[in-house]
């Protein structure tokens, strides 16, 4: 389904989407900045679309990061627009993205947009559909609207603070189950699971789902009963998805009983899980014990 377009031309953004005008904790799904994002978004799907070949190799040219994570032509491409676009929409707004060069501006702004142009490129490399575009806008270090946008999937996720959670434009809550199980779906990296095992938890690991904030929108969407995070995940991979999780009802939460704060200095988070508060505190439990073993 498409998105509605704004009504007004774009050269009129800064006057009818400007930060300073809107209550943040009041926004809704059919407010113009929300509407303006998601088109955004599937733009961009859009641009990395070009590039993309299912069940093939993209056609994008692949460079390497110094960690050696690849990044392609397409990541910029799409970074590009957003960047462009996103400022248009909320001039005033900080920036941090995956593909652009940090800076500590963003440090002294109440608003900052959160990017991942292409969330899980090694899968969009290697034509599998488990990627997104991830837009997060941050208010005083939480999410307050929460995008992920998976193109070859025909998905968009799109939270509004206290305004609920959406799938293609139908409501979506985490799943019912309260606590793990042997049926429980659970999808993740393998030694954490296999940390959570030998802790007695049981559950049934799924396939891990490249694109982290696609995996924890699977959550939201009750798809996942909880989805498992290794350390060292940054803002761009999360914050996005923290706040569809959250406004469908579950959460995504650390170990260390404190809130994941955003735009900080350091983007890097520790061990993190999603789900339902009883599934969590379960998870939570089974994490501190095997610390103390």
């Amino acid at each position: 389904m498409s998105a509605p377009r704004l009504k007004e031309p774009i050269e009129t953004d800064r006057r009818a989407t400007g930060w300073r005008n809107l209550d943040w904790q009041r926004l809704s799904h059919e407010d113009d900045v929300v509407i303006a994002l998601i088109d955004a978004a599937r733009t961009a799907g859009q641009l990395a679309l070009n590039f993309f070949r299912s069940g093939e190799t993209t056609s994008a040219a692949i460079t390497r990061k110094a960690g050696g994570s690849p990044v392609t032509e397409a990541d910029h491409a799409a970074n590009r627009y957003l960047e462009h676009r996103l400022r248009e929409i909320l001039p005033d707004a900080g920036w941090l993205s995956e593909e652009s060069e940090d800076s500590s501006e963003r440090l002294d702004r109440d608003l900052v947009l959160i990017i991942d142009p292409i969330d899980g490129t090694r899968s969009f490399v290697a034509g599998e559909r488990g990627w997104a575009i991830a837009i997060g806008v941050i208010y005083k270090q939480r999410p307050v609207i929460g995008i992920v946008h998976a193109p070859a999937l025909g998905e968009t996720y799109v939270a509004v603070k206290n305004a609920g959670a959406r799938l293609n434009g139908r409501e979506i809550r985490v799943g019912n189950r309260s606590r793990l199980d042997a049926d429980a779906q659970v999808a993740g990296p393998l030694a954490f699971a296999q940390e959570l095992r030998e802790a007695g938890l049981e559950f049934e690991l799924l396939p891990k789902i490249p694109s982290l904030a696609l995996r924890i929108t699977k959550v939201a969407a009750g798809a996942l009963d909880a989805c498992l995070v290794s350390a060292d995940s940054h803002d761009w991979d999360i914050a996005a998805a923290d706040l569809v999780v959250a406004e469908a009802g579950g959460r995504l939460a650390g170990f260390d009983g404190h809130e994941i704060l955003y735009n900080r200095a350091a983007t890097r988070h520790g061990k993190l899980a999603a789900g339902s508060a009883s599934i969590l505190a379960e998870i939570g439990a089974a994490t501190g014990q095997a610390r103390a073993g």
